[in-house]
């Protein structure tokens, strides 16, 4: 299915699913979990809830390779996506991440209607998802929720620019960092389901080098391992560990879609870097 090791493996479906994902048809999951949907004025959310429906999606699901046709567009809840681009040598870069406060599967479609990239699920969990063209009709209707899009694309121009930087400047000690603290701004826990093979693949790095990171800030303080995941213990010192490039966007991001960072205060961002650091011969390229 993919060139990845991580994603490999994906179990045999049950009859009833779809491409690795099951329509939830209970009625106790809130469509609102989504930032997004939940910040949508009553009257915009009434033109999409109707053709709303619930998806859990597994890990490792790759929901669209790159060029398939899109059907639909998804709005997370406690599941995490990561657009991904494949290189002809195997290896892979990361493009933008997905989870609570976004919506994805909607920016290619207003023109060729084909996946820039591979979606992949990393964290597994539920998202709301419609038809494209129930979207675009909703979109063409609400001027609201027209301005509220057009705010997320812009939000996720600035994480994929700052990306772009990120990776060729800065070292994978921050660039670790900053993964860490984007993935816990989408999760609703401080356990953070990965692994250290999901952690090599997303920083295009070899797993020994995760492995050399990690058991550093695990060193610091700054984390834990533990069977389930890792887990963040001083969300402070991790912010203060990162580059300069989570600070920027979340400041972008902030400015844009107000409220999308629930947690944690603002007021305590932005301190001083304060580095870890590893010796120069474990930071390797992943081949």
């Amino acid at each position: 299915m993919t060139s990845l090791s991580l994603f490999n493996g994906v179990e045999n479906m049950d009859p009833q699913e779809e491409h690795g994902l099951i329509v939830e048809t209970s009625l106790h999951r809130d469509h609102r979990t989504n930032r997004l949907l939940a910040a949508l004025e009553p009257a915009d959310f009434a033109v999409l809830e109707p053709h709303l429906e619930i998806v859990d999606l597994r890990k490792c699901t790759v929901l669209y390779e790159a060029g398939e046709p899109i059907q639909h567009t998804y709005f997370p809840h406690d599941a995490i996506v990561s657009l991904v681009e494949d290189m002809e040598d195997g290896r892979v870069a990361e493009v933008a991440l997905f989870g609570c406060e976004a919506v994805f599967g909607l920016l290619s479609t207003f023109i060729s209607g084909e996946a820039l990239g591979r979606y992949v699920v990393l964290v597994p969990g539920t998202a709301s998802r419609i038809p494209v063209e129930q979207m675009r009709r909703a979109l063409v209707l609400r001027s609201r929720l027209r301005r509220m899009v057009a705010a997320f694309n812009e939000a996720l121009l600035a994480q994929v620019f700052q990306a772009v930087a990120c990776n060729a400047l800065h070292p994978v000690e921050a660039r670790c960092c900053r993964w860490l603290l984007n993935t816990h701004d989408r999760i609703d826990r401080d356990t953070l389901p990965l692994t250290h093979e999901t952690l090599a693949e997303m920083l295009g790095v070899q797993r020994s080098t995760v492995s050399t990171v990690l058991g550093a800030l695990q060193a610091a303080g700054l984390i834990a391992q533990r069977r389930g995941g890792i887990v963040v213990t001083d969300r402070l010192a991790l912010e203060q560990a990162a580059c300069e490039c989570y600070s920027k966007v979340r400041l972008r991001v902030g400015k844009v879609l107000p409220g999308t960072y629930d947690r944690p205060d603002p007021n305590k961002l932005y301190q001083p870097a304060r580095p870890v650091r590893l010796p120069s011969s474990t930071i390797k390229p992943r081949r």
